[in-house]
């Protein structure tokens, strides 16, 4: 997992995937490290049925500038019993910059937007609005010098139905 450019004090999550693909695996534990990094949304033991997958999120949270690297090691019952996911990001001096974005509100009925942000074209994205906005307009404040950053919208209904995201657009930091 390659977090990229996180400026210090700010967070971003990706989400990881367990599959069985032969048989039933029971995933006994887990063990990561690396400085900024945390796991959560899975618990142990826990057991994957063949076919089926099991996700879990891994956020990286620089506490200071410089490249961080690390790693989760999952134990299991499977035939290749350790399975190791490597992570690597960089924590940047935040920067006094903000990427401003708007798009045209919904022809359909919504009752808000969300706003995804991630460091690689395509994906994957993490949700940068912890409740739905009703204007359509952010600003993202949390951004690092020299970072290039991918932002799709989407929109929820009163059902609470998403949308698929909207097209992606790119915001690239100045490193001053």
């Amino acid at each position: 997992m390659n977090f990229g450019n996180v400026a210090v004090g700010s967070s971003i999550s990706q989400t990881g995937t367990l599959t069985a693909s032969q048989a039933d695996v029971t995933v006994s534990s887990a063990g990561w490290n690396g400085d900024g990094y945390s796991v959560s949304g899975i618990t142990f033991p826990a057991t994957v049925p063949n076919g089926q997958s099991v996700k879990y999120s891994v956020t990286f949270a620089p506490a200071a500038a410089g490249t961080a690297s690390g790693s989760i090691s999952f134990v299991s019952n499977a035939s290749d019993s350790h399975l190791i996911e490597t992570f690597s990001g960089t924590g940047s001096q935040a920067s006094s910059h903000s990427v401003a974005l708007t798009w045209n509100a919904s022809t359909s009925t919504v009752t808000g937007y969300n706003i995804y942000r991630g460091v690689q074209s395509g994906g994957p994205y993490s949700k940068l609005n912890a409740t739905l906005l009703t204007d359509n307009a952010y600003s993202d404040n949390a951004v690092a010098n020299g970072a290039t950053y991918y932002y799709v919208a989407t929109a929820v209904d009163s059902n609470s139905v998403e949308s698929a995201h909207s097209n992606q657009a790119v915001a690239t930091i100045p490193n001053q």
